[in-house]
């Protein structure tokens, strides 16, 4: 016959319980990567899809063909850019929060999709907006001012690679700002040579679409931050926040917004189209 427990032995016994109970509870509901592209990216991109299921006709072809071209230039281009910067150790992923298996070069398979989802992401919100901020005709006077907005604007993306450049000459809690603005600034300053001035003809509709994509973008990567999805050395960060956001991060969704809608925008300039086409 079994001696029975003491009081003490029993309460010991059922908190150890209900502590691998809970323990067990928080693992099944932890947020992985790919959960947080089923419950942040996907959803958006899915309900954007719907906003602008009016988008089709002639232009529709070249819609897509805007979408593949972006979304490969931004993969190809962030690519060794985001592996360095885990090889430094700027940013990480716990392992119990990827797919270990599924790492390629220093990134997880999850990190490379959403180099491919964030140009869909934001490029549905400037289809969107295009159809509420139509762009003004060009006139026959803006024609010998157009070098105005192109050179404002390449110099201004240039200075931002300048301290982008004095950044990394400081190293330590400047390295990130210093990677972000030199890795971005030389393609923004090609943008603004070559079609400044259409950029600029477009800065409502440009803004409008950068507002919400970036405004978005920063909500769920605050989520991810706090759901240790990824994590960020605060060797390499200033420890400024903006909105509760790392300010490299908010920098970074600005920056990375401002190459996509501008890619977008120069295509459709170059084609001689518009981002959507309402049937």
């Amino acid at each position: 016959m079994s001696k029975p427990l003491a009081k003490d032995e029993v309460t010991v016994r059922a908190k150890a319980r209900l502590f691998r109970i809970r323990e067990a509870l928080s693992a099944s509901l932890k947020m992985t990567y790919w959960t947080f592209h089923l419950a942040f990216i996907l959803p958006m991109i899915g309900a954007l899809l719907l906003l602008n299921r009016r988008a089709s006709g002639a232009g529709l072809p070249r819609l897509r063909l805007a979408f593949a071209l972006v979304a490969a230039a931004a993969f190809v281009y962030t690519t060794p850019w985001d592996n360095y910067l885990v090889y430094r150790g700027i940013w990480s992923y716990p392992p119990d929060r990827i797919s270990p298996a599924l790492v390629l070069g220093y990134v997880p398979l999850e990190e490379y999709c959403f180099f491919l989802l964030q140009p869909v992401l934001t490029g549905l919100c400037l289809v969107y907006f295009s159809r509420h901020f139509r762009l003004p005709p060009r006139s026959a006077a803006e024609a010998p001012r157009s070098w105005r907005p192109r050179l404002v604007g390449g110099l201004l993306a240039l200075l931002a690679g300048g301290l982008g450049g004095l950044a990394l000459h400081a190293a330590g809690r400047w390295t990130y700002f210093g990677l972000i603005l030199a890795w971005a600034s030389p393609v923004l300053a090609l943008h603004w040579l070559y079609g400044g001035d259409h950029l600029w003809r477009a800065r409502r509709l440009f803004g409008a679409s950068l507002a919400a994509a970036t405004a978005y973008l920063w909500i769920v990567d605050r989520i991810a931050l706090e759901s240790k999805i990824w994590s960020i050395s605060p060797d390499s960060t200033t420890g400024w926040n903006l909105l509760g956001l790392p300010a490299e991060e908010a920098t970074f969704f600005v920056v990375t917004n401002l190459l996509v809608i501008q890619g977008f925008l120069l295509f459709f300039e170059f084609v001689g189209s518009r981002p959507t086409r309402p049937a």
